[in-house]
């Protein structure tokens, strides 16, 4: 059995995941976590090392109510995340919000901060299954394209598992939100968007000439959805 096929729970509000400031722009609505989580390509991982909060950026896959982290064996801060609680975050920037008055510079933004006590996979059925959905996630299509992992890499490689029942998502859209009194003031205010694409795929420099792009690579440049399996 996958994740996919366990029953998911709502989001928990507890007081490490509720929104104290801003709360109009949290939801709890789990779909919103999803996607956040699903549109993302790297997060952050919290954890404490030796005493001391370090914040690692890496990738990582969902499956139903699973996130997938994974590294080295020899990493000690993936070591750490499974000695205490642990905090991912994912965050997509839309756009720049620039207002009338200095104050009220913004983002609109969307985010999601995931909390809990990460688990290590030792199945080794689950520890491949944690692997494709985090190489799918990045590069879908590409897991049943490339050489599968063998069992000296497999031995080398910790994998674990965060439940996401305890998340806060929050987000901005629109306008800047300025007083009153400035309203009125020649100063230009507005949105400037932001968003990330895919530029043409650059072909490895020991790759041999006669190998073409594969079309689940050109889709990504092309928006064109890729089936992970």
């Amino acid at each position: 059995m996958t994740e996919s096929d366990v029953v998911r729970t709502p989001l928990s509000p507890t007081p490490r995941s509720t929104v104290t400031r801003q709360r109009a722009r949290a939801t709890t609505e789990r779909d919103a976590l999803d996607a956040i989580l699903d549109a993302g390509l790297i997060c952050h991982l919290g954890v404490l090392l030796d005493g001391a909060p370090v914040v690692l950026p890496t990738t990582y896959g969902r499956d139903g109510n699973l996130l997938y982290l994974h590294g080295s064996t020899g990493a000690g801060n993936l070591r750490a995340a499974l000695t205490g609680p642990v905090s991912v975050a994912v965050t997509h920037l839309d756009g720049i919000v620039y207002a009338r008055s200095a104050m009220h510079f913004s983002m609109n933004y969307r985010s999601a901060v995931v909390h809990g006590h990460p688990v290590e996979l030792t199945d080794s059925d689950e520890r491949l299954h944690a692997l494709r959905t985090i190489v799918d996630h990045v590069a879908p299509g590409s897991w049943d394209h490339a050489r599968p992992p063998t069992k000296k890499e497999m031995a080398a490689t910790v994998v674990l598992a965060l439940d996401l029942t305890e998340a806060s998502v929050k987000t901005r859209t629109g306008d800047p939100v300025d007083d009153t009194d400035d309203l009125a003031s020649d100063t230009w205010a507005g949105v400037l968007p932001l968003r990330n694409i895919f530029e043409n795929p650059i072909p490895s420099a020991d790759l041999a000439v006669s190998i073409d792009i594969p079309e689940h690579v050109l889709a990504r440049v092309s928006g064109t959805p890729v089936s992970a399996g």
